[in-house]
């Protein structure tokens, strides 16, 4: 009997856990595929959009390590839970009540330290399941993450052609209200609450770990391809050759939902087949293909059916590298190790669309997606390396 109300506790707590994590991605998500039309349409340079969207990488390069440090020393995860659905309902209603270029940079820099909260959310979920069941974990949490990111950014040209450019951000306002909420609810793990917090002459020796070196410089390249493409200049490029605002709709989910697919097949089917380095290989190489494919398709259907298979090789490296970066660490020093892994690919957040906005201001966005499949080829090479080692 006990057993079963604490089966029953647990699913509980994993269901509030997935819907607060939802409306978190979803009030983060839900205005980036009009993000770079809505700051072009202000007159700025493709380098400008490019910082803008970099801004959101940028802030968690500052804050993500700090954050995960934090939360180890005060044996906590559930007040940073909090605060970042506080951060991220502040940057939609911020910027609902504003327009402007200024505004566009401080509302999304602000959104990026709300995501670099993502580390205590990643941490206390991984924290419901037993060692064994983490890769499992960071699966289901990567998927949700996935699903929240393709509702909202498949609503967001509907909401802007309804409503105007502001009504994504108001509907992101009010679902993230909705988490907060919801976010009241959530438990910290006895294990967490119980363990001792980590001394700061122990920081080093996480950080020194050479399995969470490699997978946090891949993660970097991954990033950047992500923040280069979907997340960063494809809708633009969607629209420049000819797609309305409705038919980014069709282009997120073309994306997103193969994405979301292989967060799921990745860790479980893929993994225990091929091996952990041959996944990630196969997953860089398969993105660096279709990636480099945008440039020479100019209909959007083509486009639309790149992003599919697109989707589903950049999906098969994220929850892979998620899991990795903290299997091998113990349980006190999770929140670090993932703090630093999640600050290190926000590198990539921040450098690929603002390296991008400079190579597309002088060559056109095409040349920014060429860049993003040099760096796929450049972490397909290295993951091929780091397979061989011993």
């Amino acid at each position: 009997m006990n057993s079963l109300r604490r089966i029953q506790n647990d699913g509980h707590k994993c269901t509030i856990f997935a819907i607060v994590t939802f409306a978190y991605w979803f009030s983060l998500f839900v205005y980036v595929p009009i993000l770079p039309s809505y700051v072009e349409n202000m007159e700025s340079s493709y380098i400008f959009i490019g910082f803008v969207l970099g801004s959101y990488g940028l802030m968690q390069i500052v804050a993500r390590l700090p954050f995960g440090i934090l939360s180890d020393y005060m044996n906590v995860r559930r007040p940073f839970v909090i605060f970042g659905l506080c951060t991220s309902i502040f940057s939609c209603f911020g910027f609902a009540l504003t327009d402007g270029p200024i505004g566009a940079l401080v509302f999304r820099a602000i959104a990026g330290i709300s995501a670099a909260t993502w580390v205590a959310f990643t941490v206390l979920y991984a924290s419901y399941f037993s060692g064994k069941k983490t890769a499992w974990a960071m699966g289901s949490i990567q998927c949700i993450m996935v699903i929240a990111q393709l509702i909202s950014m498949g609503l967001s040209g509907f909401l802007v052609n309804k409503w105007g450019w502001h009504a994504p951000f108001w509907l992101g306002g009010i679902v993230g209200g909705f988490g907060l909420v919801l976010s009241l609810y959530i438990t910290e793990t006895e294990g967490d609450s119980t363990r001792t917090p980590i001394k700061m002459k122990e920081l080093t020796s996480v950080i020194r770990d050479p399995t969470l070196c490699k997978v946090s410089l891949l993660s970097i390249f991954a990033h950047s391809i992500l923040f280069i493409t979907m997340f960063g200049f494809m809708p633009a490029y969607a629209l420049h050759i000819g797609a309305d605002r409705d038919n980014l709709a069709l282009l997120v989910f073309s994306f997103m939902l193969p994405h979301a697919i292989a967060s799921l097949v990745s860790g479980k089917i893929l993994v225990p087949i091929l091996g952990q380095w041959t996944t990630l290989m196969s997953g860089f190489l398969g993105s660096t293909v279709f990636t480099l494919m945008i440039p020479f398709i100019h209909h959007f259907g083509w486009l639309c059916l790149a992003q599919i298979f697109n989707g589903f090789t950049l999906g098969l490296t994220f929850p892979l590298l998620m899991s990795m970066s903290i299997q091998s660490t113990a349980s006190e020093k999770k929140a670090t190790a993932m703090g630093f892994y999640q600050a290190v690919y926000a590198i990539g957040m921040f450098i690929g669309p603002f390296l991008a906005g400079g190579v597309s201001t002088a060559f056109g966005l095409e040349g920014g997606f060429i860049l993003a499949s040099t760096i796929g080829m450049l972490a397909a090479c290295l993951s091929f390396y780091w397979s061989k080692e011993k």
